[in-house]
């Protein structure tokens, strides 16, 4: 009996070691001759190596045909087993906290403590008994590693301490642990690494979701043992975050801005991570770069494995774990759409000005972390640099800059902007931000020695920076400082001292200057704004840090994913704040910008407009053309009238939903 059936293959990875697999042995549970046709090839469906040969992809239409006495049963299964999926895990979609908008589909990278990528390498059958004995040598070499560590730990600190590494070493030499490490390398021909990945993940979302403390707890000591027999198995063959060779999307636990500031954008097209809140450093520097993300996701990188499929989807904050062939569809379209409008938009406003119907005129400038950022800032039409972010100049060397590091930094960005202006943030080490030999801990970071009280504390790293700003300012008169966290008058007046001593310092060194360069406050605590009108009076200019400002105003921690979701710009007390210090700024003739994260939300720009600001400081820059659209488009009073509105709205969800539907109206492509 001759019979067959056409299927067309679905799941995200196609026809790969795993399905092919589990296809032939199927198929040699049955007498029927069975063949397989795809591209133009026909092989032998009991074969696994035959099969991988079609590379039938996700999409792929495939023909089963089978001859023998069960040659219907034998294709039944078969197509039962494709149409399933081959029996692969299911899509999950996990939702969080939308970070940085867009949207990709990309394979997944995982970082977790030690560093290491483990791929889904698979292994002809062959070499399955090599990579048993790999896994047992690992194994038996952790234990040994294991038995030092106790040792050493005994002989400083005594037996009871070394007593509790015990419970490593016994899951470690676990006989049902290693069994289930042989299996999944013969029933599907994986590397030992990543068997054991695979396994020990199943195992900390086992135990994550048991409740009770003592065997959560549990799930540093799985960590511990599959780093060190990860360790073991790679050695040093690892691909770090600044080395990788193909694209991909990083999914991690946290990111420090250090580990941030070394992302390579031309490889890490998007990420996730499990902690965090959306104006974390660390997520705004990932902004910066214009990669698509999501934090705040749980457990999300126990439910996923090197190598899956993975959409990030950083507009509505879901990302979709092995998705199925429609979902993939449906984001591809999408992601083609939105990289269609994008360019669209660019095109038609990167050269055009940011000006009302009215005529009121709007800066749209950049905020940046290095230099080499400007360049795309302007492509896209920025008027000028906002905030220049100087902290990046010590997390990226490690050490504090000398005063020429400072100046040669400074001096690139003044190429780069020609005559346009640039504000300098005096660095704003301390809270999450450390470069080595200064990571002290506090109980409240964000409450300590931080921002000014940093410099304040460190004059000297104080005055090296102030000296090459200075040194800068006197070949083009387009830049101001900024000093940031300022809580009172005289926090600024000593600020404000320090650039004298140091203008003094250059004065004796026949240096020159910009002797009345601007000096401003950021406002971002509620004292400052509460003395707004005191401080207007000897500041040159505001800048209004909307991060800080409200995670301050509303004691939300802006990196705690538990109270993240309570963090709102539009709560009517941060809409008064804002206001109480515009009209100081305007009451005092000094200008007052905005360069906090709200200000890049699209949603939050009409009523930002109509409260009366001129000035925003963005990122990422391809949220530029879009914001220029939205101005060009509503006018100043209409946009008074949207602030008016809002401000009589209690409630903060309905005050976002009605400029979400203004904004929509104007720019539905966005939303």
């Amino acid at each position: 009996m001759n019979t067959n059936c056409q299927l067309r293959i679905l799941n995200a990875d196609g026809l790969h070691a795993r399905p092919a697999t589990r296809f032939a042995e199927i198929a040699n549970g049955y007498s029927a001759d069975i063949r397989v046709k795809a591209k133009d090839k026909e092989v032998n469906g009991k074969s696994v190596i035959e099969l991988l040969t079609l590379g039938a992809e996700r999409g792929t239409d495939i023909r089963i045909v089978a001859d023998g006495s069960d040659a219907a049963d034998a294709l039944e299964a078969l197509a039962n087993l494709v149409s399933g999926n081959f029996n692969e895990q299911t899509m999950v979609v996990k939702k969080g906290i939308a970070l940085a908008p867009g949207v990709v589909i990309k394979k997944a990278f995982i970082l977790e403590g030690t560093g290491y990528w483990v791929k889904r390498n698979f292994i002809p059958e062959k070499q399955v008994p090599d990579e048993i004995k790999r896994l047992n040598k690992a194994i038996a070499s952790a234990g040994e590693q294991m038995q030092e560590l106790r040792d050493q730990v005994s002989s400083r600190f005594g037996h009871e301490i070394a007593t509790v590494l015990e419970a490593r070493s016994t899951i470690l030499q676990d006989e049902h642990l290693k069994r289930e490490f042989i299996s999944k390398i013969e029933s599907f021909w994986v590397t030992a690494e990543f068997a054991v990945t695979m396994v020990l993940k199943d195992y900390i979302k086992k135990f994550h979701s048991i409740e009770n403390q003592y065997i959560q707890e549990r799930v540093g000591d799985i960590i511990d043992i599959e780093n060190r027999l990860l360790s073991n198995l790679m050695g040093e063959k690892r691909e770090e975050l600044k080395n990788l060779s193909e694209e991909v999307v990083l999914i991690t636990h946290d990111l420090r801005p250090s580990e941030t500031a070394s992302l390579d954008s031309k490889k890490i097209k998007g990420f996730a991570t499990e902690v965090g809140g959306r104006t974390s450093h660390a997520a705004i520097l990932a902004r910066a770069l214009g990669i698509p993300g999501v934090v705040g996701l749980g457990s999300i990188t126990t439910e996923i494995y090197p190598g899956d499929t993975v959409i990030i989807d950083g507009n509505k904050g879901v990302v979709i774990i092995r998705p199925d062939e429609n979902t993939i569809n449906e984001y591809e379209e999408k992601e083609k759409t939105i990289h269609v409008f994008d360019a669209k938009l660019t095109q038609e406003l990167q050269d055009q000005p940011a000006e009302t119907p009215d005529g009121r005129e709007i800066a749209v400038m950049g905020n940046i972390d290095f230099p080499k950022e400007i360049k795309t800032f302007l492509r896209y039409g920025a008027s000028g640099v906002g905030l220049y972010r100087t902290e990046y100049l010590f997390l990226d060397t490690g050490k504090s800059p000398s005063e020429d590091h400072h100046l040669q930094a400074y001096l690139e960005s003044l190429e780069h902007l020609n005559a346009r202006p640039i504000v300098v943030r005096t660095v704003d080490l301390g809270a999450d931000k450390f470069f080595n030999g200064t990571d002290y801990k506090e109980a409240n970071p964000f409450l300590g020695c931080r921002s000014i009280r940093y410099c304040f504390e460190h004059p000297n790293i104080f005055n090296t920076q102030l000296k090459a700003i200075l040194r800068a300012s006197a070949l083009k008169k387009n830049i101001k400082i900024l000093f940031p966290l300022i809580s009172s008058l005289q926090e600024f007046r000593r600020a404000k001292e320090m650039v004298r001593e140091a203008m003094d310092e250059l004065d004796r060194r026949g240096q020159p200057f910009d002797e009345n360069i601007p000096l401003g406050v950021m406002i971002e605590v509620p004292s400052s704004v509460m003395i707004a009108d005191v401080l207007a009076k000897e500041a040159d200019f505001f800048s209004i840090g909307t991060n800080d400002l409200v995670q301050y105003s509303l004691a939300i921690d802006r990196d705690n994913e538990t109270v993240a979701k309570m963090y709102c710009p539009a709560h009517p007390a941060i809409l008064r704040l804002l206001r109480m210090t515009i009209e100081a700024a305007e009451d005092n003739n000094i200008s007052v910008s905005l360069c906090g994260e709200m200000g890049s939300e699209l949603e939050y720009l009409v009523l930002l407009m109509g409260l009366g600001l001129t000035e925003f400081s963005v990122a990422p820059p391809t949220i530029i053309p879009a914001l220029k659209k939205i101005i060009r488009t509503i006018t100043y009073e209409r946009a008074r009238e949207v602030a008016e509105e809002v401000s009589g709205f209690t409630d903060p969800e309905k005050s976002v939903r009605y400029l979400r539907e203004i904004t929509k109206e104007i720019l539905p492509e966005a939303f």
